[in-house]
């Protein structure tokens, strides 16, 4: 085993974080990862081959599409062969030393609140904390709900309003994976969704549609009592921001929260450079540098739970050698901006067409072990 992956395996064993509510992170036990998206959950961007003959883009509609018995046979199938242990080394070879690993809301199948068409797959995230273990790599579970999305407002996927009743499976489903995994070494802790979709006002009397912010406040508070009942202090718990950094200002501060960070995911592929002739990668990482600052307000550590190399294309011609020396430079702004941050996730470690700027094998190929500590 490699000496990162030897160094990774004992971090944060009883760290609870920098700031409010824990201990100081150092050099030490900081995380650098990489998501595993489009694995337990289909992503059409990561796997369009999977998606090519429906003419659907995501799994609801390509489970329709296909029957119950086909859509289970190609998700075993996926499910096996994408990720496997070898990925696993493979992302500790590579100096990394966690995963941030989104898991469906059927994840416990029949046994979970309405699967319908969908296989669960506790199997596989048993495997994932075993194959952690062996690298020497800490596993953080995201619940891959994106409240306020609204695209399917009847399923817990998206539960656009969460609703009592929603809010109340989600929670239980967090609860059980906290209660499965508490005791392994691997398991570093588990974050409430994955990108919620806040309702903001557009005008004086009109809000767009997503989920109110005291609507996701209430249940970060409800789920964060409740794995602290069912697994205590050391499971650490994480709440993504909704994109709304500073809104999080001394929030759970009433409740002495232990051993919680806020989640940032920053990207800057969809900025609008209709005003500028050229991409400036240094002022797009001074953006990601004032939301964390933002979000430090809340008292909590801030991790990064996104990120990628992609930039956004402006109207001057750039050379694909200098387009690839731009990103360069950004990839390492963005590495020097994480720097304080108790942990950062490349998105993602792997896409079956290898994208150059969100595939991890691709995008940090060049940069080496040391500039990823």
């Amino acid at each position: 085993m490699s000496e990162d992956g030897i160094r990774a395996g004992s971090i944060l064993k009883n760290m609870h974080g920098q700031g409010r509510g824990g201990a100081d992170v150092t050099d030490s036990t900081r995380l650098h990862g990489v998501n595993l998206t489009g694995w337990l959950m289909l992503a059409s961007w990561v796997t369009p081959e999977l998606f090519a003959d429906s003419g659907t883009l995501n799994e609801r509609d390509l489970a329709r599409v296909l029957g119950p018995v086909h859509y289970r046979d190609l998700i075993g199938a996926h499910r096996r062969s994408f990720i496997t242990q070898e990925d696993f080394q493979n992302i500790a070879d590579r100096g990394f030393n966690a995963v941030r690993l989104p898991v469906p809301w059927y994840v416990f199948g029949d046994k979970g609140p309405a699967p319908g068409p969908y296989v669960g797959c506790l199997g596989y995230i048993d495997d994932a904390l075993a194959w952690a273990q062996d690298a020497g790599l800490k596993v953080l579970l995201v619940l891959g709900v994106s409240p306020g999305e609204g695209q399917f407002e009847d399923d817990l996927m998206s539960a656009s309003q969460l609703a009592q009743k929603h809010r109340n499976q989600a929670i239980s489903l967090l609860c059980g994976l906290a209660r499965r995994y508490r005791s392994q070494e691997a398991f570093l802790g588990i974050e409430l969704a994955d990108d919620p979709v806040p309702q903001k006002r557009e005008g004086l009397f009109h809000m767009s549609a997503g989920v109110p912010l005291h609507i996701l406040r209430n249940y970060y508070r409800m789920a964060y009592e409740a794995i602290r009942n069912e697994a205590g202090d050391d499971v650490l718990i994480v709440l993504p921001d909704a994109g709304v950094p500073d809104a999080w200002d001394l929030f759970l501060a009433r409740s002495h929260a232990k051993n919680v960070w806020l989640d940032c995911h920053l990207y800057q592929y969809l900025d609008d450079l209709s005003k500028t002739a050229t991409v400036d990668a240094r002022s797009l990482v001074r953006r990601s540098e004032k939301s964390l600052d933002r979000a430090r307000r809340s008292g909590l550590p801030v991790m990064v739970g996104k990120w990628s190399a992609a930039l956004p294309y402006s109207d001057t011609v750039t050379t694909p050698e200098g387009r690839i020396a731009l990103e360069r430079v950004y990839v390492s702004e963005q590495l020097s901006a994480y720097k304080d941050c108790p942990a950062w996730f490349f998105q993602t470690w792997k896409t079956s067409g290898r994208l150059p700027n969100w595939d991890a094998r691709i995008a940090l190929s060049s940069f080496e072990r040391r500039l990823l500590d």
